[in-house]
């Protein structure tokens, strides 16, 4: 593939210059290339295919920069050629038989090599936790506006709306799995990814009924495990709610006079979860509804509000302080401690 050289510094200028508009998880995606070529780039430790150049500039409405072509095969038969004659001249020869070295190899691998720890093909250790009320709200919290791959476990929210729930979603993780996640931000998008990269975590995960994929088709719902338990589903409804769910103001006019209060609203595309929750809303004195074609499960009055954010509550600030708006919560200033010290112990 053909190489683009920009010049000493400013292969480096170019991509910081997309970096203002895009993030390097987002052009190492139009590339079809890892985060660690984009940020290689960066550092100007290899130089950029031509494709890739050409690519970004258009994606960033950017100029193509002043480059020369370098025809990278063409480069590789010079140098090959010259390390060929080197060897000769050394040796007489081009020394060993390949095919015999890679039968060696292999026969050493079977008896010996894989057997062999390596921290590059060790998986990282993490904190399994049993069974608790902080596990069910990350469940809930996966289940709402998380995912896992094959390698990865991540939570993407809103940078600005969501602000401090992601410190708290972050040391919650820390608090559940002993593992520090990392936080990738989509200024673009204004969407912050909450990362942990460890296998042993998404099959733990796994194991306790969270689907790896895509998680609508496995038909997602709560554990059974949670379902056992009262106070983990309702942790995992609090999860569910706080990423996946939202409080607005309902507005109408009765004889020219205008009244306001407020309503909550969680939405699901996932049928079996949307049956879960409302099934327990309305087994704990709650009035439900399901709405919009059964993809939300709402509560309408202010007597349900009230029961909500005492009995299960928030984490998530802005639905606080959407809700602490709401001329009923000022009449009751226990409800608003009570939220506050569970938001201030994740």
């Amino acid at each position: 593939m053909d190489r683009a050289a920009l010049g000493r510094g400013k292969q480096r200028a170019f991509v910081e210059k997309l970096l203002k508009k895009s993030s390097i998880v987002e052009m190492a995606r139009l590339c079809n290339c890892s985060e660690r070529t984009v940020r290689d780039w960066r550092r100007e430790k290899y130089l950029m295919p031509i494709t890739a150049l050409a690519l970004l500039a258009k994606a960033g409405g950017v100029p193509v920069p002043k480059h020369r072509v370098l025809d990278v095969r063409a480069r590789l038969r010079v140098t090959g050629s010259a390390g060929g004659l080197a060897l000769i001249a050394k040796y007489g020869r081009i020394p060993g038989d390949e095919a015999y070295r890679q039968r060696q190899w292999r026969v050493w691998w079977d008896a010996h090599g894989k057997f062999i720890e390596h921290p590059l093909f060790t998986a990282k250790a993490i904190k399994k936790p049993r069974h608790s009320v902080r596990l069910a709200e990350f469940i809930g919290i996966m289940m709402g506006d998380g995912g896992l791959s094959r390698y990865q476990a991540i939570v993407s929210l809103n940078s600005r709306d969501d602000a401090k729930y992601i410190v708290f979603v972050s040391a919650l993780i820390k608090t559940l799995f002993g593992v520090t996640p990392s936080l990738y931000h989509d200024p673009k998008d204004h969407v912050t990814n909450v990362v942990v990269s460890r296998s042993n975590l998404v099959q733990f995960l796994h194991g306790l009924g969270l689907p790896i994929g895509d998680k609508l088709r496995q038909g997602l719902d709560m554990p059974a495990w949670i379902k056992a338990r009262r106070q983990y589903t309702i942790a995992c409804i609090r999860g569910l709610v706080d990423t996946d769910g939202c409080i607005f103001t309902h507005r109408y006019q009765v004889n020219g006079k205008w009244y306001a209060y407020k309503k909550l609203s969680f939405t699901s595309a996932s049928p079996p979860l949307i049956t879960s929750v409302y099934s327990f809303l309305k087994e704990n004195g709650f009035n439900p509804r399901v709405s919009r074609g059964g993809r939300d499960v709402r509560l309408d009055s202010i007597a349900d509000m009230r029961r909500y954010f005492t009995l299960i509550g928030s984490h998530n600030p802005k639905h606080l302080k959407r809700y602490g708006k709401s001329s009923t919560i000022g009449k009751t200033g226990g409800v608003r401690r009570m939220v506050s010290q569970r938001f201030a112990k994740p």
